[in-house]
């Protein structure tokens, strides 16, 4: 039998005139793996401060077992800022005691890319002080980890991790037997991970058995239930379980749910996106060309970050752009933020940058830009525009989004001074929204967002006719929101990856391989560099640039297919009862999927040759 570690029993807690808890009772026990999740200002935060006693209830009480060993991450961590990173995470073991332990090299390579700390001015004697947010946080993840606390408290422990940091993190926590309670708005890391959910809504905490997957099929059941027909139609939870079950299901857990019951939930929802028409409504909106790139090269300072880029970006593309930090993807959307600004005027160092006339950019950045601070919610929002376009014949009020967004009518009168970090992003979005833009650039737009709202966002990119590129560590909502995922592995180059972020932590678990095999020839004399198989000497740079070039103009042709296979089917359903116009539709059809197989085997070649 578990055994239980910590019990809240009838808590409440109240800020000014609003009870963010009320009445609340629950339990961690021996191997749990809690998940929290609820909107920006619900309490969630609060919730697990008082489970861990850092904050003092107003009603009830919090009872930790005998000799609980708890390690808790906070938003504000308390590392001292005269230290260095080895004595807040290792302390005073010596070189050959941590070296030897494979716990701790572990936790420093999946947390920091290496024993040596690559990023860190002096390594692990780098002082904490003048390290950024991001670096202390992972700082302060690294000491909670290396400890064998009984329970870990987190609060948004993936924040200011990439995508291979994420994962890592999510197959530690798994392996570890310590029990676990995070806050996260990450989807795809609570489904990983958790195996309860606890949903803060309204004063209240409702308990599912699960991950993120299993809450979502659980509360549409719920919604069900308790709604009629038609409001069901309109419930967002059901899109979502739609997408869960058809869209990529080797990322849901088992569902402790009747799987029967969610599929005859779902069975009229349509897929999220109709991508034809939207790429019909693009191309109207857009023209032929949105960004062309030839030949560039992107520079961050004395840095080249990207060399010899040949892409384009075309009208209803939704791209996903992954990568490791400082590969150059924030600078590549500047470049071509401030190509647009100037109509094609300013260029990058090296290459052109061709703009689309019509054109029309909004550019989400990961700062916070600053507004009034006296400005009312809704006044921020009627600064922009009245009445916003949302495509496909849905159009909405500056009051409608701002609900959409959950600004309800009294949070619209709110001052935006008064706003938490989540609501200002929030209303951030809403802003550019608002301006009509016809194509979008989102960096971590994810930031700060609960689910709740992160799922409306989704609804509405959903029916978005535009152009967009997302740059996001949140998996889920890349995956969930573009349709073709490019990398930026740290070599200059960007490629496509046809399987998406599985594909991209595979590359870069063998980049990571082929640099440690490495390592041992560089303390011997310089030799002809050779491939990791041991084959013949690597290509020369402009066989690679060869490869890398062919391998675009491929990608842009296996997209033109794929629309025109869109095509082919559209006229094979109008045509359904005239069976000599389906049978040569069909031998269209039939050539045009052999020509698309053949370029996907080309293209496989050739991405082991661009390498």
């Amino acid at each position: 039998m578990a055994v239980n570690l910590v019990n809240v029993e009838s808590v409440g807690k109240v800020y000014g005139t609003r009870a963010l808890l009320d009445g609340v009772s629950l339990g961690v026990s021996e191997g749990d793996r809690i998940g929290v999740v609820g909107r920006n200002g619900d309490g969630k935060t609060t919730l697990i401060r008082m489970l861990a006693k850092l904050e003092e209830a107003d009603t009830g009480r919090v009872t930790h077992s005998g000799g609980l060993r708890l390690g808790v991450l906070t938003q504000h961590d308390a590392l001292d800022p005269s230290a260095t990173v080895r004595h807040e995470v290792i302390g005073d073991l010596a070189d050959h005691q941590w070296a030897g332990n494979a716990k701790i090299r572990d936790v420093l390579t999946g947390l920091f890319g290496g024993l040596d700390l690559p990023g860190f001015p002096q390594g692990l004697d780098t002082v904490i002080g003048p390290l950024s947010g991001g670096e202390r946080r992972r700082v302060a993840l690294a000491k909670l980890l290396i400890d064998e606390p009984d329970l870990l408290v987190l609060d948004e422990p993936t924040n200011h991790l990439d995508v291979e940091g994420i994962a890592w993190l999510a197959a530690h926590l798994r392996a570890r037997r310590s029990a676990l309670v995070c806050v996260t708005h990450d989807r795809w890391f609570l489904d990983q991970v958790c195996t309860r959910m606890w949903d803060v809504q309204r004063g209240k905490v409702h308990e599912y058995e699960g991950g993120y997957s299993d809450y979502v099929f659980a509360r549409a059941e719920r919604e069900r239930i308790a709604a009629t027909e038609e409001v069901k139609r309109q419930n967002l939870v059901r899109k979502e379980l739609a997408w869960l079950r058809r869209g990529a299901p080797a990322r849901t857990s088992k569902p402790r749910f009747r799987v029967e019951a969610a599929n005859e939930l779902i069975k009229d929802v349509p897929p999220p996106r109709d991508t034809s028409e939207l790429m019909k409504f693009a191309s109207a909106r857009l023209g032929k060309t949105v960004f062309d790139l030839e030949d560039v090269t992107v520079q961050a300072g004395p840095k080249t970050l990207l060399q010899h880029l040949t892409w384009q970006l075309g009208p209803g593309d939704r791209i996903g752009l992954v990568g490791v930090n400082g590969a150059g993807k924030t600078s590549l959307l500047r470049a071509l933020a401030e190509a647009a600004r100037t109509g094609g005027e300013a260029q990058p160092a090296a290459g052109r940058i061709a703009v689309g006339k019509t054109v029309r950019l909004a550019y989400l950045s990961q700062e916070v830009s600053e507004l009034d601070p006296q400005l009312r919610v809704l006044e921020a929002v009627q600064q922009v525009r009245e009445r916003v376009d949302l495509g496909k014949g849905r159009e909405m009020t500056a009051g409608q989004l701002c609900e959409t967004f959950g600004f309800g009518k009294e949070k619209q009168w709110t001052p935006v001074g008064d706003l938490s970090g989540g609501e200002r992003r929030r209303l951030q979005v809403l802003r550019l929204l608002m301006d009509e833009p016809n194509v979008l650039f989102l960096d971590e737009p994810t930031n700060d967002l609960d689910i709740e709202t992160l799922t409306q966002l989704e609804d509405l990119l959903d029916g978005w006719p535009g152009s967009m590129v997302v740059i996001s560590h949140d998996r889920f909502f890349v995956e969930r929101t573009t349709d073709r995922v490019f990398a930026l592995l740290g070599d200059a180059t960007m490629r496509m990856l046809p399987r998406g972020i599985d594909e991209y932590l595979e590359r870069r678990a063998r980049m990571g391989e082929a640099a440690k095999a490495a390592q041992p020839a560089r303390t011997g004399a310089s030799a002809p560099v050779a491939d990791p198989a041991g084959g013949a000497p690597a290509r020369s740079a402009a066989q690679v640039r060869a490869a890398q070039k062919e391998l675009q103009r491929i990608e842009r042709q296996i997209d033109r297919l794929s629309g025109k296979e869109t095509g082919l089917h559209e006229r094979i359903a109008e045509h359904a009862t005239d069976f000599e116009k389906v049978a040569v539709l069909d031998a269209e059809l039939r050539a045009l999927v052999a020509e698309r197989e053949d370029l996907e085997a080309r293209w496989l070649e050739l991405a082991d040759d661009a390498e």
